[in-house]
């Protein structure tokens, strides 16, 4: 039995979002200046919702690790973003968005969040433009668009392959003209510890100053959490060394269920590992595959030679090379979804044809579009790609190949919300990459930026005041009460025990462990053997962390290895909640693989009779195993079909 309201509202799918905004309650503008909302992160999430909040009239207190807003791991993101404009006039349409999404996402999510999503995408295009962001556009000055995988029209808005960092120096903007109003306090360089409820409401958190380690309490009528995903679990990744889970794991631990956690990203157009001292890895854009071709050597004997170093892949020849992507899926080509394009990858080095000096990598060649294109248009898209990838691989891909591989990248997974983007903790609010609701099994491309600004601009500060209209004659919350000093009382308690360890080894070791074991069996394919290995050595590795790791320098002043140590500790946490909920959901779809449940042709194979849900997990304690509920999902407007790209 299901004890989640998702208050997902009646009626026609196209008529939903503005039903429920008639319904829901609304707070006038004098209450407005009555209410504080804590918004925990500012990427683009949080940035567009604190903005917008403190537009209407909230108080906000908001906080960032980093030292600035403008360094949250939104700035990473390269090659563009959703929005159903159909200014290409080729036939795209709010429901085509709607429906590439849905499939993308292997029909493992809401009709309703996702339906809304498509319907405010155009705003947010609007908005950004009305803030300067410089998206890229034809010679007469019109909106350009580029497309991604997955789809079949041009909808992708871009600014060349930086539009991340463009669209948060938009939000940055919006952000900073609040602070300077006084209507946000911003807390740079402060980390969320933990959350306080009063009453069973989310009322406060616990930080600590990055720099001056101090333990602080800070009260809200609210709580949203906008802290992106938990993708370096498995230590190497496209994110930001920074970026952790621990937050949304905190959330969980205090009554906020945690859903589909094994749902995550691998993104197929990475540079490749080099070398085992490697601390992160670095994303190449979907939006290249617009122009490059993927291929290996159609003969192993080539394969062998290029591993080697005795051979150059200009010196193969068109008719010896294995464009695999073109050959397996025609009608879509390069552009299929994320999940194919990582499979079909790994299937070919697994077979020998890698062409790296370890067999992990496939070519990405832009020698087809530079002949018909010319070199100048191709730098004018992505010579800042380009130039990034010169850099690092010191090879210049205008004169050879890229080579790639596929890497994690984003987590579908995370906090459960209903329709209002609530968690179960009334008064806690998730949104953007930090929640689970939009994406199902697959994210595809350039729609991670369309979620977090369509959360933070267009729906957050509309669902909020529902919640809010109640707390009008709530006072402020009292830092001083019992419960702040409680849970205070569990943190500082936690970070001594870490602190105290005094062991031998330092985090990244113990970190880079657990990676290993979630990239072998908890990675691009799965089985229950291999899961139920992963959780054993997670809970070895978990102790022997809490033994022997070793923490230097000072407990109450700077110190980065402290707060890597308490991330970790929750890595280790967070990778066996993902490990039996793909152990659990014994089918594939999306980027979940389980080898038992495939195709004859090696495809994702879901089994709709028995797992067309989503995994809502709630924590029972300290060593204890978790519940498991199900929120049924229900789908009246799409059939639920195999995905095909061919």
């Amino acid at each position: 039995m299901s004890i989640l309201d998702n208050k997902i509202p009646e009626g026609p799918l196209a008529e939903k979002w503005n039903k429920h905004k008639a319904a829901i309650k609304v707070v006038s503008p004098a209450n407005k200046r009555k209410l504080e909302i804590i918004v925990v992160g500012t990427g683009l999430g949080g940035a567009s919702a604190a903005a917008s909040l403190a537009e209407l009239g909230y108080k906000v207190k908001a906080f960032c690790y980093q030292d600035s807003p403008r360094r949250a791991h939104s700035i990473a993101a390269q090659g563009g973003i959703n929005a159903a404009k159909n200014y290409q006039n080729d036939n795209d349409s709010v429901y085509r968005l709607f429906y590439d999404t849905i499939k993308g996402g292997d029909y493992r999510a809401r009709e309703a969040n996702v339906y809304r999503l498509a319907e405010v995408s155009p705003n947010i295009i609007d908005q950004c433009v009305a803030q300067g962001v410089p998206f890229g556009r034809e010679y007469g000055g019109l909106l350009d668009n580029r497309s991604f995988g997955g789809v079949l029209v041009s909808r992708t808005f871009y600014a060349r392959g930086q539009t991340g960092q463009q669209l948060l120096i938009g939000a940055y903007q919006a952000l900073n003209r609040q602070i300077s109003k006084g209507a946000v306090e911003m807390y740079n360089r402060h980390e969320m510890l933990d959350l306080v409820k009063i009453d069973g409401k989310a009322r406060g958190i616990i930080a600590r100053d990055l720099v001056s380690g101090e333990i602080k309490r800070f009260g809200a009528h609210a709580v949203v959490v906008a802290t992106g995903g938990y993708g370096n679990v498995f230590f190497l990744s496209t994110n930001a060394m920074g970026s952790n889970g621990s937050v949304a794991w905190q959330c969980y631990k205090r009554g906020a269920f945690m859903s589909n956690p094994c749902f995550v990203q691998i993104h197929p157009t990475c540079i490749p590992v080099h070398g085992d001292q490697q601390s992160k890895l670095t994303l190449m854009s979907e939006s290249l595959r617009n122009d490059g071709r993927v291929w290996v050597p159609k003969k192993k004997e080539d394969a062998v030679k290029l591993q080697k170093g005795e051979l150059h892949p200009n010196d193969i020849a068109d008719e010896d090379r294995d464009f695999y992507l073109e050959r397996r899926y025609p009608s879509y080509g390069n552009l299929v979804p994320r999940d194919v394009a990582s499979r079909a990858a790994k299937e070919r080095c697994d077979a020998g044809f890698g062409v790296n000096s370890e067999g992990k990598a496939v070519f990405l060649d832009f020698k087809y579009a530079i002949d018909r294109l010319g070199k100048s248009v191709i730098e004018a898209r992505y010579g800042n790609l380009f130039q990034m990838y010169e850099k690092i691989t010191d090879v210049d891909p205008y004169k050879a190949p890229m080579m790639i591989y596929p890497a994690i990248h984003y987590s579908m997974g995370g906090t459960w919300v209903d329709y209002n983007l609530m968690t179960s903790v009334p008064g806690l609010y998730s949104i953007g990459e930090a929640n689970f609701s939009d994406h199902g099994a697959n994210r595809l491309g350039a729609s991670a930026l369309m979620q977090g600004l369509a959360d933070g601009y267009f729906v957050l500060p509309y669902t909020i005041g529902d919640y809010l209209a109640d707390e009008i004659m709530t006072p402020m919350a009292d830092t001083n009460a019992p419960e702040f000093a409680a849970v205070e009382k569990e943190v500082t308690d936690r970070i001594e025990k870490l602190y105290n360890i005094k062991g031998s080894k330092p985090v990244d070791y113990f970190h880079k462990k657990l990676g290993q074991v979630m990239w072998d069996y908890v990675g691009m394919a799965r089985n229950a053997e291999g899961l139920k290995k992963a959780i054993e050595m997670i809970k070895e590795i978990r102790a022997e962390f809490w033994k022997d790791v070793r923490i230097p320098g000072e407990l109450d002043n700077l110190n980065p290895e402290l707060e890597k140590a308490g991330r970790v500790a929750d890595f280790f946490d967070i990778g066996e909640l993902m490990a039996r909920d793909a152990l659990d959901r014994n089918e594939s779809c999306g980027g979940h693989f389980r080898e038992e449940s495939a195709t004859e042709e090696g495809e994702a194979k879901r089994n709709d009779e028995e797992f067309t849900y989503v995994s809502c997990w709630e924590y029972k304690g300290e060593g204890a195993e978790p519940d498991m509920h199900k929120e049924d999902l229900v789908f009246e407007n799409v059939k639920l079909t195999q995905r095909s790209y061919k």
